[in-house]
């Protein structure tokens, strides 16, 4: 084994450095692995991950990991319908799972991030991975990329390094789309950018069915209920978390993201079928889950291009975004996000720290939860931390980091790690609680913030642990009684696996520390990764 390999073992879950190690495509130096490149067992285990679970930031004290572990013992060679009460069905229920209404403007839109109800996930992760249903799917994901010129390059990564499973992901979009988009400036004089309206909330459930077996087999009477077709099976085990719905699938783990692509890669392969019979040859397309690069040397066949994605779309139930659809000539600047532009030009020398807040805030304004702003606030918490006093104003400062959160969902785990910095420079815990009461008063008045709820407990837990907070996370956090699954269709011991309890580490809770760290919220563990 070459010491690079040994490197990467040295950080890497055992059973999927094994995997890399029998993979003869796999560089020795690779920081990260398709996880159609894994055997079965390594792919469950995967998807079996708290990190691939829940895909979005929470605080460190929930953990979800020894609950999947549990259940995936008690379910292993058995079938989840074993352990339902009679006559119950988890279809029966609009709350299974816990879903978080997480504010995406500061106003009316919002994104419903879910934490699947366990059972139901962990059920779902072993049909997927059976070893004869997995080698399947695996299969048809090459077919869907038979092309070279529609490159999908959104497939879940396993890290190989210490970084994240996340981690790997973000940086794989910057290498495989940012730079390859800057790349084929050389070859292409043309860019049409393009992505699916609401593409999560869209899929429609019956569409994986027919992307892992075809259309017109899986529209077979004889086949839309045969469940020995994983793709009848995975169908009905997402109908089954989503109280029978077939319009869209849940958003907040890795496991849908992959499912996701089923159908986007199925929509790969229709859309290089059409091209081909339009006779188009000199085009790339790069698609990062639903947002669409389009490179042509021919403005004619760009369009021709773009109007086969559209009908694409629309054989699958979902439909182009035309808010976020444009052509351009200008390939390289229109390859690199337009925040990301204007926050180089705007970075300057040493600033007071309010003064660097303001700037922040102005990019913001200009470009609302954007990339660049989570990394603006990144390294602005870098900066705070360097300081045990400030002779500046803190509140001011509060409150500006206040209105970037106002406006901004996406900054909610930075700016509150910002805000327990600027918090512990105030007196004593009286100030500190009258400042967060002035917080929670602002934010009251914007619908669907339990994201923030939970953010804004970790900050309170260190002075006031009982503060009261309506999110059911929060509440049981608190030691408070909260139901976040609806299990009542379950029986035995694996429904009382379900206790909210099993999910926070009040160990982890004792051993907070007053200021957020960076390893609480940062994605990036190494500084070679903040490009």
């Amino acid at each position: 084994m070459t010491s690079a390999s040994k490197k990467i073992i040295q950080f890497a879950d055992i059973g999927i450095a094994d995997a890399v190690a029998e993979n003869k495509t796999a560089s020795p130096a690779a920081k990260n692995i398709p996880v159609i490149d894994l055997p079965a067992a390594q792919a469950k285990a995967f998807f079996l991950k708290a990190e691939s679970y829940c895909n979005f930031d929470l605080p460190p004290y929930f953990v979800f990991g020894t609950l999947l572990a549990s259940l995936d013992k008690k379910l292993t060679g058995k079938s989840l319908s074993n352990f339902r009460e009679v006559d119950h069905s988890p279809r029966d229920h609009d709350d299974l799972n816990h879903i978080i209404l997480n504010n995406k403007d500061g106003k009316y839109a919002w994104r419903p991030l879910e934490l699947i109800h366990p059972a139901s996930y962990v059920s779902l992760v072993h049909t997927i991975t059976e070893p004869s249903a997995w080698q399947f799917i695996c299969t048809r994901f090459r077919e869907f990329s038979q092309n070279p010129k529609i490159e999908c390059v959104s497939l879940p990564l396993a890290s190989l390094t210490r970084e994240k499973d996340r981690a790997e992901q973000v940086f794989n979009w910057w290498v495989e789309v940012e730079q390859r988009s800057i790349e084929f400036a050389l070859d292409y004089g043309y860019l049409i950018q393009t992505d699916i309206t609401d593409c999560y909330g869209a899929i429609y459930t019956h569409a994986i069915a027919w992307a892992l077996h075809g259309k017109a087999f899986a529209k077979i009477k004889a086949n839309r209920d045969n469940r020995s077709l994983i793709g009848n099976q995975i169908d009905n085990g997402i109908q089954d978390m989503s109280h029978g719905q077939t319009n869209g699938i849940p958003q907040g783990s890795v496991l849908m993201d992959f499912i996701a692509e089923m159908v986007l890669g199925y929509a790969d392969l229709e859309l290089s079928q059409k091209i081909t019979a339009a006779g188009i040859q000199d085009y790339r397309i790069l698609r990062y889950r639903d947002d669409y690069r389009v490179f042509i040397n021919n403005t004619s066949d760009g369009e021709v291009i773009a109007k086969l994605i559209t009908e694409t779309m629309i054989d699958l139930g979902m439909k182009i975004n035309p808010a976020k659809t444009f052509s351009t000539n200008r390939v390289i600047s229109s390859s690199i996000k337009q925040d990301k532009l204007f926050w180089i030009g705007q970075k300057r020398t040493e600033r007071s720290l309010q003064k660097h807040l303001l700037l922040i805030h102005d990019l913001a304004q200009k470009f609302p939860n954007s990339g660049s702003l989570a990394s603006a606030l990144n390294a602005y918490h870098h900066r705070l931390l360097r300081f045990n006093k400030t002779k500046e104003a803190i509140l001011p400062l509060i409150s500006i980091s206040l209105d970037i959160a106002l406006h901004n969902p996406k900054t909610y785990s930075i700016t509150a790690a910002v805000l327990s910095k600027l918090l512990s420079m105030l007196g004593g815990d009286d100030q500190k609680r009258a400042v967060m009461q002035k917080i929670e008063k602002k934010f009251s008045q914007i619908p669907n913030i339990g994201h923030l709820q939970i953010w804004l407990q970790r900050i309170t837990l260190i002075f006031d642990k009982e503060w009261n907070f309506p999110e059911p996370l929060c509440q049981a956090v608190a030691g408070q009684p909260a139901a976040i699954w609806n299990s009542d269709w379950l029986k035995g011991d694996i429904a009382s696996l379900m206790d909210a309890e099993k999910i926070i580490d009040r160990k982890k809770i004792d051993a907070l520390s007053e200021i957020i760290p960076v390893s609480e919220v940062e994605l990036f563990m190494s500084k070679i990764w903040n490009y």
